[in-house]
């Protein structure tokens, strides 16, 4: 489920809301910033959808998409033909099978590295190179989706924490602000009522324009040297 932050009850709702989400990019921008990752080998954690492995083939990553054994075949029927800097592969994070010194960047989007798994930071470590990156993408809360979605979610307490898993794990925090955008209110209403029931109804009933804030957070790390 790397594509979208949250899993929704049928494929109908989930295209709606990947055509909502961050319409504007600030997401791989920001990804390509704090790598960088254009023209670098870059390994995608979870590939489901194809959404963000096109996003960030179309920056210009030699991309490495990761996937469950019974999954390839849908993702690569979902990139289709055209996009020859990409690959798909079976594995994951803490076993992506890849070679040692492979990658520039390793990134995650929302699946893995749901906390520190000090397995997943041993992976990272031997598939980067001196100096890779790796790039963790979560929800940072504080905004209007946080509405929609429970409130003891671990993204929208300790892990942002000076003392969470990641910013005491060595890891640095970028907090990007985003949009769920809608072309007009009634397509935002429909959706939100129809993916969130009663709470989307209520949420719905405060915007004054079509759309949602949405705020992340990216933990990023460079790989420790070879005495770190």
């Amino acid at each position: 489920m790397s594509d979208l932050p949250i899993e929704l009850p049928d494929p109908e709702l989930t295209g709606r809301l990947a055509r909502a989400l961050d319409v504007e990019g600030k997401i791989p921008h920001a990804l390509d910033a704090l790598g960088p990752i254009r023209g670098r080998d870059v390994v995608l954690v979870d590939g489901d959808g194809g959404y963000r492995a096109r996003q960030l083939s179309a920056l210009g990553a030699r991309l490495v998409v990761l996937e469950r054994a019974d999954g390839v075949a849908a993702l690569e029927a979902a990139l289709g033909a055209g996009l020859a800097t990409v690959a798909v592969a079976v594995g994951e994070s803490a076993a992506t099978g890849l070679p040692d010194a492979s990658a520039d960047a390793v990134v995650s989007c929302w699946s893995s590295f749901r906390g520190r798994d000090e397995a997943e930071i041993r992976e990272a470590d031997r598939v980067l190179r001196p100096d890779g990156r790796l790039l963790v993408l979560h929800d940072y809360g504080r905004d209007g989706v946080s509405r929609l979605l429970s409130e003891d979610r671990p993204e929208y307490a300790g892990w942002s924490r000076r003392d969470g898993p990641f910013l005491a794990g060595g890891f640095k925090v970028r907090v990007i602000h985003c949009w769920w955008t809608f072309s007009t209110l009634d397509e935002a209403g429909s959706f939100l009522r129809d993916a969130f029931g009663d709470r989307g109804a209520s949420t719905a009933a405060t915007l004054v324009r079509p759309r949602l804030s949405y705020n992340v957070a990216i933990y990023h790390r460079t790989r420790p040297g070879a005495d770190g």
